[in-house]
């Protein structure tokens, strides 16, 4: 438990979620680590609640910017004020399991693994378990991810000793930055590795900016076209293939919901 984790966290509008967020980082096993809770600005109580817990807590640091930014620019500033050697995001609405940090440290140094990310379970914006599971494959390729959505930033770790730090700065992109920058580092030969072990919970929040499908399929098609800079031929197939698999995994989750 040596190597520092520095945990970074946009915080917009989360004041019902982000005291239980925070405490799931300050009850982990793994005890040395930062949390960066970046502030964009959010108009309800978030902060109050960052700083009445960090004033007890050294390890959580409140950072606020200048102006509303996006999710990009919030964790940006983030990793720019990180002192670990690992990097680990968590957003401002979702949990991780008291064992994630030392579970996946312990993974990522038994392996030699660059970039890995956990399995996580859903939940409902109430806590609700849904019992369904979100699976990593083993590991997962440049020109796969293109077509997939499958790593979330709830599950990821990466270790600075083996990635550049500069292939972690977000495109500064209001929506999607988070795959645009897995399919950064892919792209320039950061291997990723899935750990089949469930240490987190994401959970699903209906205003969040993922839950309109049409806008999820506009935001992937500017990603491919704008950041990754697609033919159009290309970013046509790569579209089909994400729709079906993003298809796949909603069916999944949607399952038995109504039972």
């Amino acid at each position: 438990m040596k190597d520092l984790v520095s945990v970074i966290t946009p915080v917009y509008k989360c004041e019902k979620f982000i005291e239980l967020t925070i405490k799931s980082v300050q009850s982990q096993t793994y005890e040395n680590w930062e949390m960066l809770l970046v502030d964009d600005c959010t108009p309800d109580n978030s902060a109050e609640i960052i700083q009445r817990l960090s004033a007890t807590d050294s390890r959580i640091k409140y950072i606020k910017l200048k102006e509303n930014s996006g999710a990009a620019v919030a964790r940006n500033v983030g990793l720019e004020h990180a002192k670990g050697r690992y990097i680990a995001y968590l957003d401002a609405d979702d949990i991780w399991l008291e064992n994630k940090l030392e579970r996946q440290i312990a993974f990522m140094n038994d392996r030699d693994v660059q970039f890995s990310c956990c399995d996580y379970e859903k939940i409902e914006e109430d806590g609700t378990k849904l019992n369904k599971i979100v699976h990593m494959p083993a590991t997962i390729t440049y020109n796969q991810l293109l077509r997939n959505t499958i790593i979330q930033t709830v599950g990821v770790i990466v270790d600075l000793k083996k990635v550049d730090k500069k292939l972690l700065v977000m495109p500064n992109i209001r929506r999607g930055q988070d795959s645009a920058t897995w399919l950064q580092m892919l792209k320039n030969g950061v291997v990723f590795i899935g750990q089949n072990e469930v240490l987190a919970q994401y959970r699903r929040v209906s205003q969040s900016l993922s839950a309109n499908k049409l806008s999820a399929m506009k935001r992937t098609w500017k990603m491919y076209r704008d950041v990754e800079h697609l033919s159009v031929p290309k970013s046509l197939w790569c579209l089909v293939g994400w729709a079906w698999n993003a298809s796949k995994k909603r069916i999944y989750l949607n399952k038995d919901k109504a039972q």
